[in-house]
């Protein structure tokens, strides 16, 4: 396992930071990467708690020069690549009345074409080692939910992208699966970037906002732990035969399954039609 190559991006904090070190203590080869070298610190900090080294290097998912330098190097210094782990993304909330068809783009462009031009550039060293392809999704990848149209259709096209890719794959050797989580306690939420006074200014959508605001924060109160999520990841990474969709908790389980049975979408649209009541 130690000679195993694993690459994942953004692990600053969260999801990202606690699967790298995860994955360094199942003996991988860690390339954990990060937008700004300046932010490693709590992904150090956590490497030496852990026990474990993380080779930190720079890559931004939205600048394919970036990409392609950092999957260069890592080839360049380790020779291989066997797995890689699409974490990088961003929240957001709002609504399309409220906001530009521009921020919308910039959501796209991190949570979606961030993982396209990434599995572009590693593709051809997973194939050559028969790897690995993961690309954390979120249960909002599956159930498309109030105020987050364009982080959903994010998440909505990287799933459709990947299980469109993975019978492809499969004939050259590279397995692929998406990792689900729901409600994981981290700074994710944090970053989203909401204000408090969000719903006085959010116009006629005020009243539903408030309801939704009022809705995820309870339910984040008994989020799940990135250092849990990221166990579910090592597993995929190790795992005889991962299946292609992987969920990250009993909660996200519960989340899906209705959506995956909801043939006519009106379970869905009854669930998401009360946080907004």
């Amino acid at each position: 396992m130690s000679t195993k190559v694993v690459l994942i991006t953004g692990t600053s904090s969260g999801i990202g930071l606690s699967a790298a070190v995860s994955a360094a203590r199942a003996g991988f080869t860690t390339i954990a990467t990060l937008r700004d070298p300046a932010r490693a610190d709590a992904l150090r900090k956590a490497a030496e708690a852990a026990g474990v080294e993380l080779d930190i290097r720079r890559l931004d998912v939205t600048d394919p020069a970036s990409v392609e330098a950092c999957v260069a190097g890592v080839i360049a210094d380790h020779g291989r690549l066997d797995a890689v782990v699409n974490n990088a993304g961003a929240g957001h909330v709002g609504t399309i009345e409220n906001e530009s068809v521009d921020e919308v783009r910039k959501v796209m462009e991190v949570n979606f074409f961030g993982v396209v031009t990434v599995t572009k550039a590693v593709m051809p060293h997973l194939r050559a080692t028969g790897g690995r392809l993961l690309s954390v999704t979120s249960v909002g990848g599956v159930v498309g939910q109030p105020f987050n149209e364009a982080y959903c259709a994010a998440k909505f096209a990287v799933e459709g992208f990947m299980e469109s890719l993975a019978p492809v794959a499969a004939t050259v050797g590279v397995t692929v699966t998406v990792i689900e989580p729901g409600a994981v306690a981290s700074e994710f939420v944090a970053n989203v970037g909401v204000e408090d006074n969000a719903a006085a200014q959010a116009g006629v959508y005020g009243p539903a906002l408030a309801n939704y605001l009022g809705r995820t924060r309870s339910a984040f109160a008994g989020a799940q732990t990135s250092e849990a999520a990221a166990e579910t990841i090592t597993e995929a990474l190790t795992a005889g035969r991962p299946a292609f969709r992987v969920q990250t908790s009993e909660a996200a389980r519960g989340f899906v399954v209705a959506k995956l049975a909801d043939l006519d979408g009106s379970l869905v649209q009854t669930a998401t039609s009360a946080w907004v009541a």
